[in-house]
């Protein structure tokens, strides 16, 4: 009974081992999971926060400046005379003085410097967060480059593996004939040699898949020693194009980062004009033995203006207009860049399709060469080389057509990220 429990519990064990190391991936999830837990996504949501934070700094700047001080001071031999004090035919004891003061400023006007600085800072953050989902596309690109490329390795493996087993067994067959003097020793060479290629072909779909696997593991944060298994379902239907529409995040984070430039040509003007505040206080003094005041509440107005600045100013007002003329020439730039880019991916999509259709017609052309040739051979018309040649010819094809609808899917995926809209279509 207790041999059967400790085996009962072994397989247990095991199935829990191979739960945990094998997972089931959709697209989606793999996204979702790329564009909320790898660094990448962090380290841009981050960003955006910063961005907010410093917003919210810069709106403090509209907010009253508000000071307390008090000061203490032991004074020695000191001669005190006044109208307000005292007759004192012997002087006055002050050994020592007390002064306590609040004050408060709130700014009126400085040529508009403040909100100018506001709206700068907001347009700072909104191309920020542009950035952030631009980082996310780019994301969702990888994990979506990383994601095909595991499946299309996955494929090729199970066909390989599949050929490797009629390779061998034609090894075996050979053998066999040349035991029996049915077969020169040269053929089974040739058979021999093709099963070793096949198997270095098996072992480096392999590696490829390892590597895959482990980049797409790493990036998505999941458990070390995860093996993800993508299902055939993922790539059983294919997407249509139904919208044209071009909604690039980089291009709308540098429109945002025009409009923070221009504001601060605002900013730079406003050095032109004075500043006004509005000023108010309240002081406390002691002078020992000779003076107290209390209640002293004060209130007025100050203006300061730099005269240097109608000198100094124009050239950062200069390099302020440059600075948003050279933003205005990059969003000049990567328009067109976008253009092409588009173009190109729509051109990769439209070629995809016209490859699985070729490749269909290949594969059915394939296998119908390799029948003629193998029933040549059989019969004797035909050699050993025309053989293994068709054979290859027939596994080339099969992978060509059995991963030719994942290239349809991973061009399309790709022509959405061109456009800006991979994470909203595969969502």
């Amino acid at each position: 009974m207790n041999h059967n429990k400790f085996i009962i519990l072994a397989l247990f064990l095991f199935g829990f081992i191979q739960a945990q190391e094998n997972k089931q991936l959709s697209l989606q999830e793999a996204i979702t999971l790329g564009t909320t837990k790898s660094n990448q996504a962090v380290l841009a949501d981050t960003k955006v926060k910063t961005s907010e934070w410093e917003l919210k700094t810069v709106k403090n700047n509209q907010l009253p400046t508000v000071s307390l001080s008090g000061q203490f001071f032991k004074l020695t031999q000191a001669n005190v005379k006044g109208n307000l004090l005292p007759e004192s035919g012997g002087g006055l004891d002050v050994s020592q003085l007390a002064i306590g003061q609040a004050t408060a400023s709130v700014p009126v006007f400085n040529g508009f410097k403040i909100q100018n600085g506001i709206k700068a800072s907001k347009n700072l953050n909104q191309a920020e967060i542009s950035n952030a989902e631009h980082t996310k596309e780019q994301i969702a690109l990888y994990v979506t480059q990383l994601y095909f490329g595991l499946y299309k390795t996955q494929q090729m493996i199970a066909l390989t593996e599949d050929y490797l087993k009629s390779a061998h067994q034609r090894v075996v067959d050979f053998q066999a004939m040349e035991d029996n003097g049915l077969l020169a020793h040269n053929d089974l060479l040739k058979a021999q040699l093709q099963e070793s290629d096949i198997e270095l072909s098996l072992a480096t779909a392999k590696k490829n898949n390892s590597v895959l696997n482990f980049q797409l593991v790493n990036f998505l944060q999941l458990p070390e020693g995860t093996k993800v298994i993508i299902s055939d379902e993922e790539f059983s239907s294919l997407q249509t194009l139904s919208d044209n529409s071009i909604q690039r995040k980089d291009l709308e984070a540098l429109t945002y980062q025009e409009k923070a430039a221009k504001n601060n040509i605002k900013i730079a003007q406003a050095n032109y004009y004075p500043s006004l505040n509005l000023i108010g206080g309240y002081i406390a003094l002691d002078v020992k033995n000779a003076l107290t005041v209390t209640n002293a509440m004060n209130f007025g107005a100050g203006i300061s203006y730099d005269v240097s600045s109608i000198f100094k100013n124009k050239k950062n007002v200069e390099k302020a207009k440059s600075q948003a003329l050279q933003t205005e020439n990059q969003i000049a730039i990567l328009s067109d860049k976008i253009k092409e880019e588009v173009q190109e991916a729509k051109e990769n999509y439209t070629l995809a399709i016209k490859q699985k259709e070729v490749y269909e017609k290949a594969q059915v052309q394939a296998e119908e060469n390799y029948r003629i040739v193998k029933d040549k051979y059989d019969n004797g018309l035909s050699n050993t080389n025309d053989l293994l040649e068709a054979n290859v010819d027939q596994l080339q094809a099969k992978i060509n057509y059995t991963i030719s609808t994942s290239d349809i899917l991973q061009k399309y995926y790709e022509l959405q990220f061109q456009q800006g809209k991979l994470t909203q279509s595969i969502n």
